[in-house]
């Protein structure tokens, strides 16, 4: 059986391509005692409310269709944001070169965010990130979070 993700993923694939947006990705969490199903989108130039409105009408009467979650759950669709979180290794490679703020499970010299420039991404899903003119390579079991930073 697949997980709610991958099918929300695939009810959710027509509407995406028809608003001219690409799938960033799908969360379905619990916070707070609710359930929530979040499909984030990402386009050139960015995602606007017409696009979020469009795919969730078009996601929605396809859920209640096929029906696959028991029990109730909030569906929000939105904009994967500037500061979005990277997790696949096609969304590191994207975005060689860009600020990022790795978080890390457990401090190292005394931090657990660290900024700098996202400079490669390992086979082993290692990142290696410059921070303050040194080089910093952080094994895949230490990363809680790596997510694009904007600077201003």
């Amino acid at each position: 059986m697949k997980k709610i993700t991958e099918l929300a993923a695939e009810l959710a694939a027509d509407a995406i391509e028809k608003a001219g947006c690409r799938l960033w990705d799908v969360e379905y969490v619990k916070e707070g005692g609710t359930w929530y199903l979040r499909v984030l989108l990402d386009k050139e130039g960015g995602v606007d409310i017409l696009d979020c409105e469009a795919v969730s009408r078009e996601l929605s009467d396809r859920l209640d269709e096929a029906d696959p979650i028991e029990g109730s759950y909030v569906l929000e669709v939105g904009s994967a944001g500037a500061e979005r979180a990277l997790k696949r290794p096609e969304d590191f490679r994207e975005f060689l070169g860009s600020p990022v703020l790795v978080k890390l499970y457990r401090a190292q010299n005394g931090r657990k965010e660290i900024p700098g420039v996202l400079t490669a991404y390992g086979e082993d899903g290692s990142v290696t990130v410059e921070s303050g003119g040194e080089t910093l390579i952080f094994p895949k079991k230490d990363l809680a979070l790596v997510r694009l930073r904007v600077e201003f």
